[in-house]
């Protein structure tokens, strides 16, 4: 298999992923459906409008009494035999995972759909430990038979054709090769039912916790979820700490908006309601219940007054099919389990350092913001964190490359109001970039606009007359 998109640093990924042009074909024709979906479920869906506001207010509320219904989740579900953790760190989350999945003596753990164990590399932890870990979402587990991490929040497969999945199907059971969804898709399915019926530890992940109730929701569309938390004995589910909600009648509105601008569906097919372990006279479930409250960095961002909106985020992953950037270069650019306009703005906090340049991969053209089901403000966030990059004293060249920047606006504000002066230094600087041209492109800028061609490349201006003859010609 080639070098996975995912090496290297963001600028060398990104690099790659805007050179398969395959690949960009699979992303247009996937988020392409995305859209066309959601747009029509929209339109036949009047109280879109007012369910998106509502949805919005209600985050607001939760992130606002955080602590509060923290508090109260975690008492009503130790009141019916759950054990809630209150994991700090990734480390302390994955730690406390192992733990309980090794004193359950497990041998295989079977996960639903998660990207909050992504963010804390849980499944390499589990096989550290001994254990055989299979995930169970369709996506999830095609990825995890080629070895790679998902490349978008919501379709981990993405990137891939069935052409792909058929020869991946192929060389990994030595089936027949085939291109049809249905027949791979029963494949998997054959495979997955084994999986469900030999496991020792469930885990899922939470997409909204109810404080008023105890109860966690968990939204899917193919039913492994709940395979997950009913089938084994052991089961344990893994939040980050804004998925908490205040009340049961706030569920609605997000299972409104939700399926509509994830998948373009009126409702996923599958909600599920858990509050807690078997009990007593109860025929299936979970014997042993545990859910993990994961911090890593977001009371870092609660404490932000910019930052905290990024928590109203649920997971969606519409921001990733309009952006014009994701669907140029692919989810495993961004070296991150949150990638796309979302994934940019939490990444650096949840992941860390290596993920700092993700707030500088956004054209800011505000499609992300438009679709958003929260109207979560993602450029103005981006624009937040670029500023924090760039002011701080660790930032490559600071301060003298934030002095150099806020020079160059002044001076360019100053020319501005003279466009006789614009058009003429336009012509000027067409002239003076042809020697550095190859094939239309300039790749390499001289000073002072290198920074513009460390990681793009910038046209060459064509001559004024070439232009005006193309228009006489039409």
């Amino acid at each position: 298999m080639a070098a996975s998109p995912n090496s290297g640093n963001f600028f060398e990924a990104s690099e790659r992923g805007a050179a398969d042009r395959e690949l960009q074909r699979k992303l247009e024709n996937a988020s392409t459906r995305h859209l066309e979906h959601f747009a029509h479920t929209r339109t036949e869906f009047p109280a879109y409008e007012a369910e998106s506001s509502q949805a919005r207010r209600i985050k607001e509320e939760a992130i606002a009494h955080l602590d509060e219904l923290i508090v109260e989740l975690t008492r009503k579900l130790e009141e019916r035999g759950c054990a809630v953790f209150a994991a700090a760190c990734a480390d302390e989350a994955r730690d406390y995972i192992v733990d309980v999945a090794r004193k359950a003596g497990a041998r295989r753990v079977v996960k639903g759909k998660s990207m909050t164990t992504e963010e804390i590399g849980l499944n390499p932890a589990l096989e550290q430990a001994g254990m055989e870990v299979l995930e169970t979402d369709l996506g999830e587990y095609i990825v995890q038979l080629r070895r790679e991490p998902p490349s978008h929040i919501i379709t981990p497969a993405i990137h891939l054709s069935k052409e792909d999945i058929g020869e991946l199907f192929h060389e990994k059971f030595g089936v027949p090769y085939t291109p049809e969804p249905e027949k791979l898709t029963a494949e998997a399915r054959a495979r997955l039912r084994e999986g469900f019926l030999g496991a020792d530890v469930g885990i899922t992940g939470v997409n909204f916790a109810i404080a008023e109730t105890g109860t966690l929701i968990v939204v899917e569309n193919e039913g492994n979820g709940r395979m997950s938390s009913t089938m084994p004995d052991v089961f344990i589910a893994v939040m980050g700490i804004e998925k908490v909600i205040p009340r049961l009648s706030d569920v609605p509105h997000f299972l409104e908006v939700l399926a509509r601008t994830a998948t373009g569906q009126k409702l996923t097919t599958y909600t599920n309601f858990i509050s807690g372990p078997r009990r007593a006279g109860e025929p299936d479930g979970p014997r042993e219940m545990h859910l993990v409250i994961l911090d890593n960095g977001r009371s870092a961002m609660l404490a932000d007054p910019v930052m905290r909106e990024a928590l109203y985020c649920i997971r969606c992953g519409a921001c990733l099919n309009v952006c014009p950037v994701y669907r140029h270069i692919g989810g495993h650019a961004y070296r991150s389990p949150y990638p796309g306009p979302i994934g940019s703005i939490v990444s650096p906090n949840l992941i860390g350092p290596s993920t700092a340049a993700l707030p500088f991969a956004s054209t800011l053209c505000g499609a992300c913001k438009e679709v958003c089901p929260v109207r979560i403000d993602i450029p103005r966030i981006l624009l937040h964190l670029r500023w924090k990059e760039t002011s701080s004293r660790n930032f490559p060249g600071w301060p003298r490359a934030a002095a150099g920047a806020r020079a160059g606006a002044r001076r360019f504000a100053r020319i501005a109001r003279y466009p006789g002066l614009v058009r003429m230094l336009g012509r000027i600087g067409a002239i003076a970039l042809r020697p550095f041209a190859r094939r239309g492109w300039v790749r390499r800028m001289p000073a002072p606009f290198a920074n513009w061609t460390r990681i793009r490349d910038f046209p060459l201006p064509r001559p004024r007359r070439a232009k005006n003859a193309e228009r006489e010609d039409a």
